[in-house]
């Protein structure tokens, strides 16, 4: 795909709202808008939870910048759960910024940065498609704006309209080479997905699998870590704040190894804070550690398929290689036809595997089945590379 005309500067024109009243009347406007452009700015470096500064929306109308500081930003539900197709790039995070601000995400998402892989980009940025596609020069992100200060300044809000002034028109030019191509269902399934993922607070009892030293620990002393880091998740949500405040990676670990069994013991610990073990917290903290000293370590859970057979282990690299090639050929993108563990799952048998319906069945799934069943074998053939062909 070429872009379209001339470069062009990003400057667009916008509308700033910082009270609930003119909020209302953007709500009454975009609530039956057949599609709408959205993006948020937020920040979560010490707390759990994402905080969400500012809301961007552009329609057939023009582009609007929220303060979300400022507005109750509920309402939004409304549109979210409305007809119209929300247009977001790499949208993961904004839909979990909505679904706690507004309890909901969009009943209709499509994502240019999923769209995008499937016309031969590998997860491109918003500023690369708008200059590949559109034309578009957009402003130079700055990595250190903090979005939670106010005033917010012209250059700020200039910057969070540009990131939506333009999606509407990239929608057009996506969808359009997507019917093209007879690819649009694939990028509608593969949205659907992302808008139905799971997005609660993590399971505190699998916290402890993000702590690489943890890993090493066995018996009791691993049992304690899990208690500990399932100890620190838990606080961690209810205060909204990032773990690594309520206790570090470095106290979790040194709490388990060393097991202390007074408030003494538990200061003098490296990596513990202080400050952290108040009102009452390093009390609860040394029950947590007594009652786990008496328990065995959780261990993982049962896989519900069977190990992948070591008949077919030294397959899976020439499988792998097969599938990048076939993705290449394609011009999609490698993940989004098939991961290693798409592969693995096909070839175990997961009852579940992605590559064993849809349109990846049709593109690699079925074909890796007729290679195992021997119906089909792979051979390098040069100028052409690896070659599925059929078994005469």
């Amino acid at each position: 795909m070429s872009p379209v005309g001339e470069e062009r500067a990003t400057t667009p024109g916008h509308d700033f709202i910082d009270g609930d009243r003119s909020f209302g009347r953007l709500i009454d406007r975009l609530v039956d808008a057949p599609r709408y452009a959205l993006d948020t700015e937020f920040h979560r470096e010490r707390t759990y939870f994402p905080q969400v500064a500012v809301v961007q929306i552009a329609d057939e109308h023009g582009t609007v910048v929220i303060d979300a500081l400022n507005v109750d930003l509920a309402p939004l539900a409304r549109v979210l759960n409305g007809p119209g197709v929300a247009v977001l790039h790499a949208a993961r995070q904004d839909l979990e910024v909505l679904e706690r601000v507004c309890g909901t995400v969009p009943s209709s998402l499509f994502d240019t940065q999923i769209a995008a892989g499937f016309v031969g980009y590998t997860t491109p940025s918003l500023s690369t498609l708008l200059e590949r596609e559109l034309g578009v020069q957009a402003p130079k992100a700055d990595r250190l704006t903090d979005w939670l200060q106010r005033p917010l300044t012209p250059a700020q809000l200039d910057y969070a309209a540009s990131d939506v002034a333009h999606l509407l028109e990239l929608h057009d030019r996506l969808h359009q080479e997507l019917e093209r191509r007879g690819r649009l269902p694939w990028v509608e399934e593969a949205c659907q997905s992302m808008r139905v993922e799971s997005r609660g607070p993590r399971n505190p009892e699998e916290a402890w699998r993000r702590i690489k030293e943890i890993r090493h620990l066995q018996g009791s002393a691993l049992a304690v870590a899990q208690a500990v880091a399932a100890w620190r998740e838990t606080r961690a949500a209810e205060a909204d704040l990032t773990p690594r405040f309520v206790l570090s990676d470095l106290a979790v670990v040194s709490i388990a190894s060393s097991a202390p069994s007074t408030d003494e013991e538990l200061r003098s610990l490296r990596g513990v804070d202080g400050r952290a073990m108040r009102n009452g917290a390093a009390e609860t903290l040394l029950g947590v550690v007594a009652s786990a000293r008496q328990q065995a370590p959780a261990r993982s859970e049962p896989r519900s398929t069977p190990e992948l057979p070591a008949e077919l282990r030294p397959a899976l690299p020439l499988i792998a290689a097969w599938v990048s090639q076939r993705s290449r050929d394609l011009d999609l993108e490698t993940a989004l036809l098939a991961t290693r563990s798409d592969i693995e799952d096909l070839l175990r048998g997961a009852p579940e595997a992605r590559l064993a319906t849809g349109w990846r069945a049709e593109l690699v799934g079925g074909p890796i089945r007729r290679l195992l069943s021997g119906e089909a074998a792979l051979a390098f053939e040069r100028g052409e590379g690896l070659v599925l062909r059929d078994v005469e």
